[in-house]
């Protein structure tokens, strides 16, 4: 199997639009890890992601009357447009189906690339279910993102470029997962050539369905309301049949990053680079970091595949908020502490020369108040050192720094709270996030149940993201819940959460 694929990536043809990109060095990040970090800037293709690469050697194999025909596509970005551009390359017609929550940005970029968008549903499966009927019915060739052995080559030359670039020994190289198409084309080279190079899948948490895989010995289908919903370009729900096949023999192992750690990424490559990667573009570096940190390596050369920078504008607020986190040089506490004259500046005494990252206080009862305290910590990621201070000086403390509806929610709104009298569920949705989405939530929750509390932030992603309280008590919750499912949008129930129950209720 190995040594077919070798001979496809060899044959295949990428370079009428893709380009050969650098392995740089990364000094910064190799001082601080104790290893020697390469980048391989995918990001720098034509259409800042590597997916060209397999898009356009699977349509310049098309024989005249399928490129007569036209061909298909079902991507929210890199894909869509990796396609658009080789066949505008080709001179043959690209339809691309795209969900109606797609970015602006995204939906430009195809069409000024001569794709032709089709808008259908919201998420991936309903664009690749709809584009699989338009090429039924008018003979269009569908072009998968991962699952085809052709695609699978023309990703598979990015290793091809990485060996050839790299005279010394690699210890690992790390590659972002989501259908599989580029770590299967850069496993199965790789391991051909050069079968000690340690190969790393990398995927984000609550798209891990490569790992799901191995784990189950078979393919797995994620469920759609855990999928993950940051790193966009690898939000898959099942690992590809072929891609499978092949990473199943070729991959050592496969690492899972949180988004807060994909934004500590992000940051480091900026650092590195002053470019900006998007979230499945860094996904790679994220896992290269964490697998150091495990293992213990040193003084060996290790390589991320930086595979794309299409990143909206907007999402870059909500991931400068959330890279000092995953970088864990900040911490997140809700410290109690007494309500009387001089115990606010006690506290900051006990917090003492520690620089503060944020700082909400809101006053609680006349016993006691909450603090909602973000703090720089050391890169030996001393939060539990500071939590036990904080404990020894007699404060109550609990640590948010994982807490998710702290983090995006909660911190922004501290300080409004309901009767203690009144009954209270709290729930957390995400919905696609197009023009007027927010008003079919709103009119979606009608009137039956009185709101008490409300919180929408946009983040510059495709998904919109809601916390919201209900006049209902346990009781009630099996009634709340089941009118919610009509509604059908993701949720899930915060009422227990720390963060609200200390600041909010």
């Amino acid at each position: 199997m190995l040594e077919h694929y070798v001979k496809k990536i060899l044959a295949s043809r990428v370079y009428d639009v893709a380009r050969e990109t650098p392995l740089a060095d990364a000094p910064q990040l190799s001082r601080r890890l104790g290893n020697r970090v390469w980048l391989k800037r995918e990001d720098l293709q034509p259409v800042f992601s590597f997916k060209l690469r397999g898009s356009y050697n699977k349509m310049v194999q098309l024989s005249p009357e399928d490129r007569a025909r036209g061909v298909i596509a079902a991507s929210a970005g890199n894909h869509a447009q990796g396609v658009a551009l080789a066949a505008a390359k080709l001179g043959i017609k690209a339809f691309i189906v795209m969900g109606h929550n797609a970015p602006e940005i995204k939906i430009n970029a195809v069409r000024n690339l001569g794709g032709r968008v089709i808008l259908h549903g919201d998420t991936f499966d309903e664009a690749a279910e709809h584009a699989r009927a338009l090429a039924a019915q008018h003979g269009y060739t569908f072009v998968h993102p991962f699952d085809d052995p052709d695609v699978i080559a023309g990703q598979g030359t990015v290793a091809v470029e990485l060996l050839n670039q790299h005279g010394a020994d690699i210890h690992a190289i790390f590659v972002p997962v989501g259908g599989g198409g580029l770590v299967a084309g850069i496993s199965a080279y790789v391991k051909y050539l050069r079968p000690h190079v340690r190969i790393v899948g990398v995927e984000a948490e609550g798209s891990a369905c490569l790992a799901a895989a191995l784990a189950a010995k078979r393919r797995v289908k994620l469920p759609a309301e855990t999928l993950d919903l940051f790193a966009d370009g690898v939000s898959v729900a099942q690992v590809g049949k072929e891609t499978f096949k092949v990473a199943r023999k070729c991959v050592d192992e496969v690492i899972v990053a949180s988004t807060d750690e994909i934004c500590g990424a992000i940051k480091d490559i900026f650092d590195e680079t002053r470019s900006i990667a998007e979230p499945a573009g860094a996904l790679a570096l994220a896992g290269l970091k964490k697998y150091v940190e495990r293992t213990g390596v040193a003084d060996r050369d290790l390589v991320a595949i930086v595979s794309g920078a299409n990143v909206n504008f907007d999402r870059l607020r909500h991931i400068s908020e959330r890279a000092e986190l995953g970088e864990k040089r900040e911490a997140i506490f809700a410290v109690t502490i007494p309500e009387r004259p001089g115990s606010f500046r006690d506290f900051c005494k006990t917090i003492g020369k520690r620089s503060v990252t944020e700082f909400n206080y809101r006053f609680a009862d006349p016993r006691e108040a909450r603090v909602y305290v973000g703090l720089q910590v050391g890169d030996d990621g001393s939060r539990e050192s500071v939590a036990s201070a904080l404990r020894v000086a007699g404060y109550g403390v609990e640590d948010m720094t994982d807490n998710e509806i702290a983090k995006l929610h909660v911190r922004h709104m501290v300080g409004g709270r309901t009767s203690r009298a009144m009954p209270e569920s709290v729930y957390r949705f995400e919905f696609p996030e197009r023009p007027g989405a927010l008003m079919k939530f709103l009119l979606g929750l009608g009137s039956k149940w009185n709101i008490t509390m409300f919180h929408y932030r946009n983040h510059g992603a495709d998904w919109g993201r809601v916390l919201c309280g209900f006049e209902a008590g346990p009781k009630e919750r099996a009634a709340l819940e089941r009118f919610l499912d009509r509604i059908g949008y993701r949720y899930w129930e915060e009422t227990a959460n720390a963060a609200y129950r200390m600041f909010l209720r």
